[in-house]
């Protein structure tokens, strides 16, 4: 049963997956500082500092607070601000990763369009053409 799952642990899908599922998460990290680094301090800046992410209806007389994470603290609110800045978020993402993607899929196409060079002739072509070179010289 030990060599079962040593042979599963080590098979080359479940380690590639390992590998990917690694590199996703280190990727979402710079996708997501991109975007909430670089990218929405410009649309900010852009729009006056417009964020959703605190608009919300209180669903309760007892929810007195500005800020939504202390208006969820005093009670049930419908908090329909934030999730408009994360559909706008998760737009941004998506945009980001489409020129990234784009981007890869034109540098495979750049070098798959590149010829290959042919290999050189194995040791038996070139003594055949030797032959046959000599052949035709008769």
């Amino acid at each position: 049963m030990l060599k079962e799952f040593r042979d599963f642990a080590v098979k080359g899908n479940a380690v590639d997956l390992a590998i990917g599922v690694v590199l996703g998460a280190a990727f979402g990290k710079i996708i997501g500082s991109l975007v909430d680094d670089i990218i929405m301090p410009l649309i900010g800046l852009v729009t006056g500092g417009v964020d959703f992410s605190n608009h919300f209806v209180p669903l309760s007389a007892k929810v007195t607070a500005a800020a939504l994470a202390d208006a969820k603290k005093q009670g049930a609110v419908w908090a329909w601000g934030n999730f408009i800045q994360i559909c706008f978020n998760f737009l941004i993402i998506a945009l980001v990763l489409f020129f990234i993607v784009r981007a890869m899929v034109k540098l495979k196409k750049e070098e798959a369009a590149a010829p290959a060079a042919p290999p050189a002739p194995s040791a038996e072509q070139v003594l055949l053409t030797e032959i046959r070179d000599l052949l035709a010289k008769r």
